[in-house]
């Protein structure tokens, strides 16, 4: 196409405008002279067959050749002439973010939770669990809880056998114990990777362990797409999470506040993979690369109360599973309405409070601010 007239379109699934592929993909293409003439965000398109295949697509039109008609972006609802469509197809300039070790902004690290490679055998159900306590009554101590992201959203956690604080003369007192200790070690020796097969020499340790000392975050890292708002919460330390989930330590009501909002929740879904078309939450390219706002004292207090509101707001329903909870359908009001003054206070703390009118706007304003943290 380069010194050439042509122009050309694609029709992709919207992989192609998401997480770390708009770098791989667009940023090259870019680089070499292409731009992009019009485009069409998100749109599901439905096969004729009888069971229907759902298939989340975009259309780009893209060339080298100059501009000679205005730029235009389309919606399933409205056609809008713009200045320019980045690679996110968003009226922004051409931003890319990139994959960042450590956060933008100063906030709490993100990490993965705990990664056992134990073949299973420090994970129960809870009737597993009650069975072998029958067995090993004295072993009750040294149950955790245990969350993924399945766990954390349906309040239904598995509970984990961790013996790695267990002192030698106590292990040796609970066979049934010592069995999975020996279990877990067989099964690192018989691996095909040097690194696991290492690992069977300190069997009741885990390949990587995070356990933090006080209260942190849960956030899952795959979460339906059909929800407003990520599912996220407190934990304690007495409980243990997967490596299906991030886990940001020494993180506060502010902290979640913000996240919760609908503000990083626009920034996800601009900026994040997907699993199908889940949403897929990633720590080097999601929070990592995340504008945080830089609020006044009163607008932090703020929004910790307005978080503290929406933790609140769960509690009134003990029995429903944060899936109840956030599904558009059964959210209940006293929940709807505390995340709706939450997303205010913390537009208020970014100053798009009534300046940005849609989600595009306030994702084209984050990607802007991005832009000028990453030149500092």
């Amino acid at each position: 196409m380069a010194g050439t007239s042509i122009r050309a379109a694609l029709v992709s699934t919207n992989s192609v405008t998401q997480g770390e592929a708009v770098a791989n993909l667009w940023k090259p293409l870019f680089e070499s002279g292409v731009h992009i003439d019009f485009a069409h965000r998100t749109f599901r398109w439905d096969s004729e067959a009888k069971i229907k295949a759902h298939v989340h697509c975009v259309i780009v039109g893209f060339s080298t050749a100059p501009n000679t008609t205005p730029k235009t972006l389309f919606t399933s609802e409205r056609a809008q002439v713009v200045q320019n469509i980045n690679g996110y197809l968003l009226d922004a300039g051409n931003v890319f973010v990139e994959s960042r070790s450590k956060p933008l902004c100063d906030v709490p690290e993100i990490g993965i939770g705990n990664k056992p490679i134990d073949g299973g055998n420090y994970l129960f159900t809870k009737d597993e669990m009650d069975e072998f306590l029958k067995i090993e009554p004295a072993a009750g101590k040294w149950f955790k809880p245990w969350y993924g992201s399945q766990e954390f959203i349906n309040r239904c956690p598995r509970y984990c056998l961790w013996l790695g604080d267990c002192p030698p003369n106590e292990l040796r007192k609970m066979p049934e114990c010592l069995k999975r200790v020996e279990a877990v070690r067989q099964c690192r020796l018989s691996s095909t990777s040097a690194g696991t097969v290492k690992l069977a020499d300190k069997p009741t340790r885990f390949h990587v362990e995070n356990m933090p000392e006080g209260t942190y975050i849960l956030l899952p890292k795959v979460s339906s797409e059909r929800r407003r708002y990520i599912p996220m919460g407190f934990m304690t330390p007495d409980t243990l999470c997967s490596d299906l989930v991030f886990i940001i330590p020494n993180s506060t009501l502010y902290h979640f506040g913000v996240l919760t909002s609908n503000v990083h929740m626009a920034w996800m879904r601009a900026v994040c993979g997907r699993l199908k078309s889940d949403y897929r939450y990633s720590k080097d390219v999601v929070y990592n690369n995340f504008p945080w706002p830089t609020p006044t004292d009163a607008q932090k207090a703020k929004i910790e109360q307005t978080a503290q509101a929406i933790l609140d707001a769960r509690a009134l329903y003990p029995d429903a599973s944060l899936a109840d909870l956030y599904n558009e359908t059964t959210m209940p009001p006293e929940l709807r309405k505390a995340h709706q003054q939450n997303d205010k206070v913390v537009m208020v703390a970014y100053g798009f409070w009534g300046k940005l009118n849609s989600e595009p706007a306030c994702v084209a304003e984050l990607m802007r601010m991005y832009q000028k943290l990453t030149k500092l």
